[in-house]
């Protein structure tokens, strides 16, 4: 079989690293499927992507990255999920990896102008979830982890809008038959969720957020980490 890939656009905190743990651990863990199954490829360290054709499916990490850095690898790697979304090969973008499948197909990413959105937020459904492969039968409002001050502010013309959350608009979108964009995190689990809170604290205290009270609302999110699971089997594992 086909692997699967890991487009890997960047690292989590380093705190979290020198515990051995990044994006692709936790996407592969989530995944459910076998890490001989998957390739990794840090596009944002030049690494050349396979061809499409090699792959089952991609799932785009994360990133301390901005989509409006402009950094040369990001039309690298937008040209090749052009060719993926024509080519209708199961694509999961999430967080900077939303932001990325997005500006790829031609919509707007920028810095949110509320500000960023962190923390356990309530991830509502849209109408047109109820018959998308993804998202289909789950909750119409549901708990997810985010942590970003991008967003994809005006969504590709020939997208789908699948979820929003109070903060943000565009929390889930899908173009074409296979292609997903997730602005939480659905690897994130709890502890994860809480080092990027407490790491983040002092600049959130400036901003006005009440710390105390993010980090006691974080909870479990296991209908956003079934995401991934679901997206596997999609990709046929």
């Amino acid at each position: 079989m086909k692997p699967l890939l890991i487009m890997k656009t960047g690292s989590t905190l380093a705190s979290l690293r020198a515990r051995g743990e990044d994006f692709h651990d936790w996407i592969i863990r989530e995944l459910q499927v076998d890490p001989d199954q998957v390739h990794i490829t840090a596009v944002d360290e030049g690494e050349t992507l396979p061809a499409t054709a090699d792959v089952s499916g991609v799932v785009i990490t994360g990133s301390p990255a901005m989509v409006t850095d402009g950094a040369p690898w990001n039309d690298v790697a937008a040209e090749w999920l052009r060719e993926a979304i024509a080519a209708d090969l199961p694509v999961l973008g999430i967080c900077y990896g939303h932001q990325l499948l997005a500006y790829a197909c031609g919509g707007k990413v920028d810095y949110h102008p509320a500000g960023r959105e962190i923390g356990t937020v309530d991830v509502s459904l849209m109408q047109a979830s109820d018959t998308d492969p993804l998202l289909a039968d789950l909750p119409a409002e549901f708990p997810a982890h985010a942590t970003h001050s991008q967003s994809v502010l005006v969504l590709p013309a020939n997208a789908v809008h699948l979820a929003r959350s109070e903060h943000d608009d565009h929390h889930a979108f899908r173009v074409g038959a296979a292609a997903w964009g997730l602005q939480f995190h659905p690897e994130f689990d709890a502890g994860i969720m809480k080092t990027y809170i407490e790491e983040r604290a002092s600049d959130l205290r400036e901003e006005g957020w009440d710390v105390d009270r993010l980090l006691a609302q974080v909870s479990d999110t296991p209908e956003a980490t079934g995401l991934l699971s679901r997206f596997a089997r999609l990709a046929g594992f």
